[in-house]
């Protein structure tokens, strides 16, 4: 792919800033956000993103919910979200935070404002 986002003449796709999200690659990415569980964080999988999901955790046990939470770490599906800073807390397919950790009582203020 040439730089700019300029496709030359052989290629066939087009392609994010990664290469790999091809308009299939999008579509499944689409596919796979409204399924699986109401919370969901966005991330790699580094320590901040595992900060945010113990925070998430303890504040659906806290509030009596349910508290099983799906980690998204597949990037195409990340960037379905417009998500481009990570982690990202998603509750009922919504971005509520971005960039950042959140303690466990900020979780539990935006799950009760949300829901």
């Amino acid at each position: 792919m040439a730089l700019f986002g300029k496709k030359n003449k052989n290629e066939s796709k087009e392609a994010c800033c990664c290469g790999s999200c091809d308009a299939e690659s999008m579509a499944e990415a689409e596919k796979a956000k409204a399924g699986g569980a109401s919370v969901k964080i966005l991330g790699s999988g580094c320590a901040k993103c595992n900060q945010l999901e113990e925070a998430a955790k303890a504040a659906l046990r806290q509030l009596g919910m349910d508290d099983s939470i799906d980690h998204v770490t597949d990037f195409a599906q990340i960037a379905a979200y417009g998500v481009m800073t990570t982690p990202a807390l998603v509750v009922d397919g919504k971005v509520v935070s971005y960039g950042k950790v959140l303690k466990t009582e900020e979780v539990v203020k935006i799950l009760q404002k949300v829901r």
